[in-house]
């Protein structure tokens, strides 16, 4: 038995009694739950409690080895600090795994009462998305000890959907102009489910852009802000789980898990194209909750007329709800996503160094935060500070996968295409004004862009002469010096290039 501090309340004597130490644990949980958010803290801090202090040490203990080992890996330093703030002499945590595995009995009743529609909780392991796997694959003690209170108490009639990720909620969703419309689909949904014109909402684009942080958004935002069931699934599980039930024979009860969710929520539907007995189930399922009035969410790659492959009767279902796509990053966007990041760091990160990144890795927001997070462990790990040399050479692998080649032909043809001038006056004689300041732009991009020497520039500008390559790099660098209007326009022209 726990009193409400989740102190052991019948404590051995070697156990924390003295007042002073328990206030000082109440005021550090209080602490945590400030600085790590609401969601954060009840899915893995709220069962953190106080066994002991020994010396200079104060022995923490949690219900599970999952639980303890993410909350020493990710809160260790922070949870040291904290009572070495305490000024009681502490100054070691030791983090274990209780005798006795059950949850505290303050904290069960208060998700029993207070969090009933709560959706699943989210188990992500080391930091890696553990999606595709519900607790419910783990052996049953495990997953019951492991799963917060919450989860446990919702789990009941959904415990084979995916489990949701802390980190992705709408606070932690960096807005720009490729996302804002999806974002703000998703915004209406999360606040009222099911509303005419926004059921189903489906939205698309290219992989990590986004969609699945906001389908897990969407599912914070509902199940938190009322009593509602919601089960998310990717669409190969729940292809799986249909094959399952099938060779059980326990389709019946397939269905009627599903019919008897508030929202559904599947996530890269291009996964059933292709299969269509589970496309079929997947169908009555669509029309069912929808004539119930339930949500449905949907993500894919592509817009559902698109999907080919897919029937076109589920597509034009798909099709007569909000569509949202997720455009590719722009520059801007993905240095407010690095800021964003770089901002909760132990170390700093230069703002050229993002600069870099957001220039270099433009393919998708998993990648770029991947590139952030590594360069933030190398300099945790040596003791050495982010520098523009050394993310070149830690993450020289994934430079050299996006170091994309653009020939100057592609380079005179884009310029062209920028001030509306013919591809052929890149090469000829011409001198006048509006021609000849296009040409020295697309040389001095040549030379910033490609690896060729400027004689062979030259050459593919009309056989000009080496120095005149020369000039036409030192007199746009001067351009863009003295007037920011034009160093915008060559920036502009090299962004566009480089995606």
């Amino acid at each position: 038995m726990e009193n409400e501090l989740g102190t052991p309340s019948s404590a051995a004597p070697d156990q924390v009694r003295e007042a002073p130490a328990a206030e000082a644990w109440a005021r550090i949980r209080g602490r945590l739950r400030e600085e790590v958010g609401e969601v954060e803290y009840r899915s893995w801090l709220r069962q953190m409690t106080l066994s002991a202090i020994e010396g200079e040490e104060a022995v923490i203990q949690l219900p599970t080895r999952f639980l303890r080992d993410w909350v020493r890996n990710h809160y260790g330093d922070r949870l040291r600090a904290l009572w070495s703030a305490e000024s009681l002499g502490v100054r070691r945590v030791d983090i274990r795994v209780a005798p006795d595995s059950r949850p505290p009995a303050s904290e069960e009743a208060a998700a029993a009462t207070g969090l009933a529609g709560a959706a699943p909780v989210a188990r992500a392991h080391q930091g890696a998305l553990a999606l595709a796997e519900p607790l419910s694959s783990l052996p049953r003690a495990e997953a019951q000890a492991s799963a917060p209170a919450a989860q446990r108490a919702e789990s009941r009639g959904n415990d084979w959907a995916a489990p949701l990720d802390p980190r992705f909620t709408f606070d932690s969703f960096v807005v720009g102009k490729p996302n804002e419309f999806a974002h703000a689909c998703a915004r209406r949904v999360a606040e009222k489910p099911a509303s005419p014109g926004f059921n189903p909402l489906f939205l698309y684009g290219g992989v990590g852009l986004g969609k699945t942080h906001l389908m897990h958004a969407i599912a914070w935002a509902i199940s938190f802000n009322g009593q509602r069931n919601v089960a998310y699934m990717s669409a190969e599980k729940f292809m799986y789980r249909f094959i399952a039930a099938l060779r059980s024979q326990s389709t019946m009860e397939f269905k009627e898990s599903l019919r008897s969710v508030d929202v559904l929520m599947i996530d890269d539907l291009q996964f059933l194209i292709g299969k269509d007995n589970t496309q079929e189930e997947f169908f009555h399922t669509f029309n069912a909750l929808v004539d119930a009035g339930k949500q449905i969410v949907v993500s894919a790659d592509k817009s559902p007329s698109d999907l080919s492959g897919l029937e076109d009767r589920l597509r034009t279902r798909l099709g007569c709800g909000m569509v949202a796509d997720i455009h590719a990053t722009t520059y801007e966007l993905r240095i407010s996503i690095l800021q964003a990041k770089a901002a909760g760091a132990e170390v700093d990160v230069p703002a050229r160094v993002l600069e870099f990144l957001a220039h270099k890795i433009t393919s998708n927001v998993r990648e770029l935060e991947g590139a952030l997070n590594r360069l933030i462990a190398h300099a945790n790990l040596f003791g050495r500070p982010v520098t523009l040399e050394s993310a070149q050479e830690v993450l020289h692998d994934i430079l050299r996968a996006h170091d994309r080649r653009v020939t100057i032909e592609e380079i005179q043809r884009k310029v062209a295409e920028h001030y509306n001038i013919r591809l052929t006056d890149m090469s000829s004689a011409r001198r006048a004004r509006n021609v000849a300041r296009p040409r020295q732009v697309a040389m001095y991009l040549a030379k910033q862009l490609t690896s060729r020497s400027l004689p062979e520039i030259g050459r593919r500008f009309g056989n000009r002469d080496h120095t005149t390559v020369m000039h036409a790099v030192s007199r746009v660098a001067e351009l863009m010096q003295a007037d920011s209007t034009f160093a915008e326009d060559v920036e502009l022209l090299r962004r566009m290039l480089e995606t």
